[in-house]
């Protein structure tokens, strides 16, 4: 039996801890959860005493009890890959995201906020694994597939065609098509064809057809779409996987109530555990509010449900970001004390913040591990090593790999390829495999453009940054969310973040659409580091009009504008209350500073 200590005393001050259907008392292996202050004590050996925990129900007190508008029995298993089309930026793509996207004339790749990894849908892998391998081979299916990549908008035609040429639409299984394109980052295409293979009524739905609509409904449109979606799925298809995927989808688009409403309804609908979801609350936490990991570990103990590679792997990051090198060791300890070998991912995280950390031997003793386990036979451990051996700087392995990867490279490749001769600084090389891509591919969306010019805007280079999206608008791919992210990077590292920030603005009207909240926040930051309070409120406000309130991180920023303006600030407690939040260590030392401000002007007036 696998167990993480609880939180330490310090998480409870700072957020209520979910309560648990009823009281239990159970023995805790000594491993600190405490991220907020980036400390840790672990013993695989010890036990710490027993402590009580009792309320009525799983419970997230901010959560809208609105959001669902019925409930009913369930049961469900999704094919969807929610993990195609997003991000959510502290990305993990150095751990093997699965960037599998091709060509798409119409992707929407852009509309990613690659912060997160792609882990968050690793329940959708075996699904579609074994509907790959139940894919027909008939031509007429092969001919209906060619024939939807290649029509441009509306599908209904195609497949209509297709129906009228004597052939059965029920024959053609949603993952004989749907996997394809998705692969090509054909959402809308994959869509559309659910919903015309749904209306003919030739072919009858199962659990992961459902929850692959839902899907794709939460990624095209919007949550309230999606969630409405679920109330004509039949009650027995209305399962844990159908709400597991919108749970995805929630925690992708950063919306803590939804996630935690969806969580708490799955509780109450009792349906099976799944490590899935707790995983998906972890990183919810780790961007929004890391003091409420421990509530979800606490609560992954009491009902038995075991640790994943992914939730050790999540856990190993957060403490890696911390700067808690020691806690970061001790968790693996107690990764493999739970019968769990470190895969590449797991030793590219650690090499990652040891390097980071300075530890630069301590990168290198991995090494040997990785040699002596021969890590290096498929595609996922391949893509790892490329990034752990480009963090070692260790050029010529990163090139053997490469050379391997060379023989039969897949797209994801040549993206962790580029990144890893990036992170060395070898701009030809990375510049190299890109041109071998679009030899390879010869019609690819921003997306895959996004990765060569990530590596220019990390190495200053403007100038080749400007060509590259050039040559993206002049090959015919629209200028996304991922872009635009990229571009007021360019200019912020140029000097310009004016420009930068009108570069943003044209953007969102031209393409009403919200650009990712990650660059709202770095253009935010640039403001408040020079102490520009109007337009650090402007940005913040803006955020809120795009659907991004509701969170801590934005009101440290806008406070920090007034510390370093030096000008005092008023109604922010009232504020963060309106929003239902509570101050971190971080706000409440701001807050403090900002209320000297205010008493310096004070005194000045009575003076």
């Amino acid at each position: 039996m696998w167990t993480l200590r609880r939180a330490s005393n310090s998480f409870r001050k700072h957020g209520q801890c979910i309560g648990i259907s009823r009281g239990f008392s159970a023995k805790v292996e000594a491993i600190s959860n405490d991220f907020d202050r980036g400390t840790s004590n672990c013993s695989t050996k010890n036990l710490v005493s027993r402590k009580w925990i009792s309320q009525k129900q799983v419970y997230f007190p901010s959560v809208s009890d609105e959001f669902f508008v019925g409930t009913r029995s369930l049961c469900s298993h999704a094919s969807a890959s929610v993990g195609d089309d997003d991000g959510t930026e502290s990305r993990f793509a150095e751990l093997g995201e699965s960037a599998t996207a091709e060509i798409d004339e119409k992707s929407n790749a852009e509309d990613i906020d690659r912060e997160e990894p792609l882990w968050d849908l690793d329940f959708v892998n075996d699904t579609e694994k074994r509907a790959s391998g139940e894919m027909s081979e008939k031509k007429a299916l092969q001919d209906l597939l060619d024939a939807i990549v290649k029509a441009r908008g509306d599908i209904s035609e195609v497949v209509n065609k297709w129906v009228q040429e004597g052939n059965n639409l029920g024959l053609a299984t949603p993952m004989t098509i749907l996997i394809p394109l998705r692969k090509q980052r054909m959402l809308r295409k994959a869509l559309q064809f659910l919903e015309l293979l749904e209306g003919s009524k030739q072919y009858n739905f199962k659990e992961h057809d459902y929850a692959s609509c839902l899907d794709l409904i939460a990624k095209l449109r919007t949550l309230h779409q999606a969630e409405k979606y679920i109330e004509r799925i039949p009650e027995s298809f209305r399962g844990e996987l159908v709400y597991r995927t919108l749970l995805v989808n929630c925690v992708r688009a950063i919306d803590r109530k939804k996630a935690e409403a969806v969580f708490n309804r799955m509780k109450e609908l009792k349906l099976p555990n799944s490590i899935h979801c707790f995983n998906q609350m972890i990183i919810l936490y780790r961007r929004l509010d890391r003091i409420r990991i421990a509530d979800i570990l606490q609560l992954m103990e009491k009902e038995n449900v075991e640790p994943s590679v992914l939730t050790y792997k999540l856990l190993i990051e957060t403490k890696g970001e911390s700067g808690d090198i020691k806690g970061m060791e001790q968790l693996v300890e107690a990764m493999k004390a739970a019968g769990i070998e470190p895969d590449a991912g797991t030793i590219a995280i650690l090499a990652k913040y040891y390097v980071k950390a300075g530890l630069k031997d301590r990168a290198e003793s991995l090494s040997q591990e990785v040699e002596e386990r021969n890590l290096k036979g498929n595609e996922s451990e391949r893509k790892a090593l490329l990034l752990f051996y480009a963090s070692l700087g260790k050029a010529d392995e990163v090139g053997k790999i490469w050379d391997n990867c060379k023989l039969e490279p897949k797209i994801d490749e040549f993206h962790v390829a580029i990144e890893a001769w990036g992170r060395m600084g070898k701009i030809e090389e990375a510049e190299a495999v890109f041109e071998m891509m679009l030899e390879k591919w010869t019609k690819i969306s921003s997306r895959h453009y996004s990765i060569l010019l990530n590596v220019y805007v990390n190495h200053k280079l403007l100038s080749k940054g400007q060509e590259l999206i050039k040559r993206m608008s002049d090959s015919g791919c629209r200028l996304g969310r991922l872009t635009w992210h990229a571009l007021v990077r360019l200019n912020v590292e140029a000097g310009l973040v004016a420009k930068a920030d009108s570069i943003l603005q044209k953007a969102t009207q031209r393409n009403q659409m919200k650009p990712l909240f990650k660059t709202c926040l770095f253009l935010m930051e640039q403001y408040a580091k020079q102490g520009d309070v109007h337009n650090t409120q402007k940005l913040f406000d803006k955020m809120r009009q795009y659907g991004y309130g509701g969170r801590i991180k934005p009101f440290e920023v806008l406070i920090q504008a007034y510390v370093n303006s030096k000008t005092p600030a008023y109604g922010f407690r009232e504020r963060l209350k309106a929003d239902n939040l509570f101050p971190n260590k971080t706000l409440s030392a701001q807050l403090a500073r900002v209320d000297a401000f205010r008493e310096n002007a004070a005194s000045d007036l009575l003076d």
